[in-house]
C-alpha cells in the first residue's frame, strides 16, 4: 500500500519541500516553546502552582 502512495507522491512537481517545510515549523515552534518556558518568570510559575490550594478560589 506504502509503494502506491509513494508513486503518487513522486508523480508530483515539488512535492519535496513539503517535508522541508513541515519539519521547519516543527522546529520553529518547539524551539519557541522552550525559549517561552525558560524565559518565564519564576515568581509567576510559583503563584500559578499555588491556585489549586487557594481556598478563596471560586469553580
Amino acid at each position: 500500500m506504502f509503494e502506491q502512495v509513494k508513486h503518487n507522491l513522486e508523480t508530483i512537481a515539488g512535492i519535496a519541500i513539503f517535508p522541508i517545510i513541515s519539519l521547519l515549523i516543527f522546529f520553529t515552534f518547539f524551539v519557541g516553546l522552550g525559549v517561552w518556558v525558560f524565559s518565564y518568570k519564576k515568581d509567576t510559575i510559583q503563584e500559578m502552582s499555588q491556585i489549586p490550594l487557594d481556598d478563596n478560589c471560586i469553580v
